[in-house]
């Protein structure tokens, strides 16, 4: 990552889930950004010349009280101006338009209709709309599907405002000589052209790029040779995903294998085979990795639990006293004192658990996010903290790890234990380890698994009548997810051809016992989140 330079942009956090990706959107065709806090100062924001200023969605009104305010009047003589969902209806309510709740929430793949080609160039990304949809065609001629997320609409724009888009009746994209705002999410990656969209406010801004991404891990490094002195110890946590196995190998090549102690921990909530499998590969990398089988444990400490926090920091409360123990059985090998305990936190689990600028909502905790018990005598070290998982995967690649890590799906923290759905026992985690071997089993066979950016079985608490071999059965409802993303922080579902999910619905049900019923999950993110808890 090159030197900060001036004339960047700032994004002003008002709580979205998907902030950040607006900066990296921009980083990553060549322009620095930052993000503070929607209440910065105004003074402090004037303070650096940059280039645009972007105002981010969230999740409030902007006509209820107490919600996220910062002054559009003042904000545009500082640079120009662009909102984003939230964004656009603070700059409509602020300069004297008008911003309703929604008779219908909008929620997923929209089509809006511009006035004009915004993107202006011979290869356009917008479509022109057949006559099929007049009269709004007549005058609203280009078509382009994005992904919406709002309960709110703007039904009044302010006076010196140009119409510009619109999805049914209402406002979609309007501007002035200043500002430029949109009702939709034109940074995450199911937008259709969404790069266009913030490339036509970035030419509106006159901005000249000014960042490259290119050394990443000499960035990172470095930061962890900041934080980590010559003579600390670390104790990698590892879980058998992508992230982990990153995090390990980068630090095991920067500090050496004598100061990198891995522990990887048999929670019991590990998919079919997954413990000695991963543990073998591991070993293969050349990490300095510890096993522990604390299966019972785990197990135990889930007993009788539904609620899904409770099984989360149930999980995250005994992976520290896992990890106690393993640091004492370390200490008394080695003879040695560890400083550091490191994970394979994204920032995807940071801002689903905690935010970390503005005010977004807390969707789910995650066991490795949120700081450590007082008692622990180590620090935290989270070297991805602020990437994403198509990042981290480069990463990895940079550092020569294999393909069977870089390219596993994403696995979460606690295991198997959030695709039961109710209390977690080891009769109901047999039947879900098998039902997810044999759907894995079927996406490889069939050259799809790498097309998927997560695919997983989600086992109910319902069961169903079913007919096998002439006689009555009452088993369990297998729900069965597959989406595709780019970094997890929106997806859309797979679509499967109708033969190959019968065939994966004939296959778990005759392979695995206690399943007599396969649905299938076709619910985007938002409004859902990937895993079902």
């Amino acid at each position: 990552m090159t030197k900060v330079l001036d004339n960047g942009f700032l994004i002003l956090d008002f709580g979205s889930q998907v902030t950040q990706l607006i900066a990296r959107r921009l980083r990553e065709m060549g322009f620095y950004s930052e993000i503070k806090h929607f209440s910065t100062p105004i003074e402090q924001i004037q303070q650096k010349k940059y280039a645009g200023i972007i105002l981010s969605g969230g999740p409030s009104s902007v006509y209820e009280a107490g919600a996220p305010y910062s002054s559009v009047k003042e904000l545009q003589k500082v640079a120009p101006l662009m909102g984003i969902c939230y964004g656009m209806q603070l700059i409509c309510h602020d300069l004297g338009g008008k911003v309703e709740s929604a008779k219908n929430r909008e929620y997923g793949y929209k089509t809006v209709l511009w006035k004009k080609d915004i993107f202006s160039s011979s290869t356009s990304s917008l479509q022109t709309i057949s006559n099929v949809l007049t009269p709004l065609s007549k005058d609203f001629p280009f078509g382009q599907n994005v992904w919406m997320s709002h309960g709110d609409v703007v039904t009044e724009i302010p006076s010196g405002f140009e119409l510009l888009a619109i999805t049914e009746d209402h406002p979609a994209a309007i501007e002035n000589e200043r500002v430029f705002a949109v009702q939709f999410h034109p940074e995450v990656v199911h937008t259709e052209a969404g790069e266009k969209v913030l490339e036509y406010f970035v030419k509106k801004c006159g901005a000249k790029k000014n960042w490259e991404t290119k050394n990443m891990l000499e960035e990172l490094n470095q930061q962890v040779l900041q934080q980590v002195r010559s003579s600390d110890h670390v104790l990698c946590g590892l879980s058998g995903g992508v992230d982990s196995s990153v995090v390990a190998v980068m630090l095991t090549r920067l500090l050496g294998k004598d100061r990198v102690h891995c522990v990887f921990v048999n929670n019991g909530l590990l998919r079919k085979n997954e413990y000695v499998e991963v543990l073998k590969s591991y070993e293969n990398l050349g990490l300095n990795v510890l096993g522990v089988d604390a299966s019972d444990k785990f197990l135990q400490g889930l007993k009788t639990l539904i609620d899904p926090e409770l099984k989360r920091k149930a999980i995250g409360r005994i992976f520290i006293e896992v990890f106690e123990e393993a640091v004492a059985s370390i200490k008394s090998q080695t003879h040695t004192e560890i400083q550091w305990l490191a994970q394979g936190t994204l920032y995807p689990d940071v801002i689903e658990s905690v935010s970390t600028t503005g005010s977004s909502v807390t969707i789910k905790s995650h066991h490795n996010v949120g700081g450590l018990p007082e008692r622990l005598n180590f620090k935290l070290l989270e070297p991805v903290r602020l990437l994403f998982k198509d990042e981290v995967r480069n990463l990895g690649r940079e550092l020569g790890a294999p393909d069977a890590i870089i390219k596993r799906h994403p696995f979460p923290g606690p295991g198997l234990s959030i695709r039961v759905i109710g209390e977690v026992t080891e009769s109901r985690l047999k039947v879900l380890r098998e039902a997810d071997y044999e759907f894995i089993s079927y996406l490889k066979e069939k050259n799809l698994y790498d097309q998927i950016w997560q695919a997983f079985c989600v086992l109910t608490p319902i069961q169903t009548v079913g007919v096998m071999g002439d006689g009555r059965t009452y088993e369990y409802v297998l729900a069965v997810r597959a989406v595709t993303a780019k970094d997890g922080m929106t997806a859309d579902w797979y679509e499967f051809k109708a033969s190959e999910l019968k065939e994966i619905s004939t296959r778990l049900t005759n392979r695995v016992k206690g399943i007599s019923r396969v649905v299938y999950d076709i619910t985007s993110k938002p409004p859902a989140t990937i895993e079902w808890e």
